[in-house]
């Protein structure tokens, strides 16, 4: 498996000389007959029997037109067998590994049995390298199990990412007997053992995050669209944002702002993991925090149930002013001109 960088000497059986025909065509995209030649100190016209010898074994080479010829190798209908060289089958082995060990992503198993296979043909050199490395992902304690994910959903939903498609699909069960939901995919990311589509939701005019083990596409997808661009700027402050409790300082969110909290330091340092507690006082504290939105940032705050006095910056304010007329419409049905539905 060991790369092939410079010109290769002494072939002298075909098999290996397949092998580092092999390897030169998948470092890059294209070759030329006669570099080929010189490469594997062979003739052209060995070059062009050996590109037919790799054919007939399932590896789709295309020929290039041109004053000597050129080949390229491109993607097939079936799977031949890969190549690889040292680091990118150790880099191949880890990442099976933390797959296989990954609670509740839904692939541990095809991971683990993807391992064993790569195990199995690596020379004893690596063998014994990655034999040595033990890799174990572990997880935050979760109160509910991770549901596994289906392989075939997450390639249709990062295809309709890819092609910029509106992907339409059921949300949870029970979703036949009602009309689909239409989103603009932007990204399928983890978070804690599970896996998460981020898009724009077409019919709530807003950015969502939907769990895939919960996702059931519908083909065929929607329309094309050009992708919006994220809140905070790019997807990790997004999705941190959403999650909340990553470990990040209050600073490195793109709104950030500091209130008293009426409730002693110490309650409210068990529940804040990205924000900075000072106590200002034996039942208050002054906390700063940060988050991808004002609004967002004043829904966080609030979630700790006690009184707040915004020490600025002003957009927090009204935050919580537009929160506050928000939530009242709801809490009266005044939004739509309804009663309020009694439970």
């Amino acid at each position: 498996m060991a790369p092939t960088t410079g010109r290769i000497s002494g072939v002298p059986k075909t098999s290996a000389r397949l092998l580092a025909l092999l390897s030169l065509l998948q470092t890059r995209r294209d070759w030329s007959g006669a570099v080929l030649a010189e490469r594997l100190e062979i003739s052209l016209r060995t070059v062009r029997r050996d590109v037919d010898r790799l054919r007939e074994l399932g590896y789709p080479i295309a020929a290039l037109k041109g004053p000597d010829g050129g080949y390229r190798l491109k993607a097939g209908t079936e799977l031949p067998p890969l190549l690889f060289d040292d680091e990118q089958a150790v880099a191949l082995t880890i990442a099976l590994q933390v797959a296989a060990t990954a609670q509740g992503g839904g692939l541990a198993e095809a991971s683990e049995r993807a391992l064993n296979t790569v195990r199995q043909v690596l020379p004893s050199r690596l063998r014994h390298r990655i034999n040595t490395l033990s890799v174990t992902v572990v997880d935050r304690p979760a109160t509910r199990p991770v549901e596994p994910v289906e392989g075939a959903v997450l390639l249709t939903i990062s295809a309709a990412v890819h092609a910029h498609e509106v992907l339409r699909f059921d949300y949870g069960p029970g979703g036949g007997d009602k009309p689909p939901r239409r989103a603009e995919p932007h990204h399928v990311v983890t978070w804690g053992g599970r896996w998460y589509l981020v898009a724009w939701d077409l019919d709530r005019a807003d950015w969502r995050t939907f769990r895939v083990d919960r996702i059931t596409p519908r083909l065929p997808n929607g329309p094309r669209f050009t992708p919006r661009s994220l809140p905070g700027g790019d997807l990790a402050t997004y999705v941190t944002g959403v999650f909340r409790g990553s470990g990040d300082a209050a600073g490195d969110w793109p709104c950030q702002g500091t209130v008293i909290v009426h409730l002693p330091a110490a309650t409210v340092a068990l529940y804040t993991r990205d924000g900075v507690v000072e106590e200002a006082g034996p039942d208050r504290c002054r906390l700063t925090l940060g988050s991808w939105s004002w609004p967002g940032l004043a829904a966080a705050l609030a979630r700790y149930d006690a009184d707040l006095d915004v020490l600025g910056p002003a957009e927090l304010t009204a935050a919580f002013a537009r929160l506050a007329a928000r939530f009242t419409r709801t809490a009266t049905g005044a939004r739509d001109g309804r009663a309020p539905t009694s439970l």
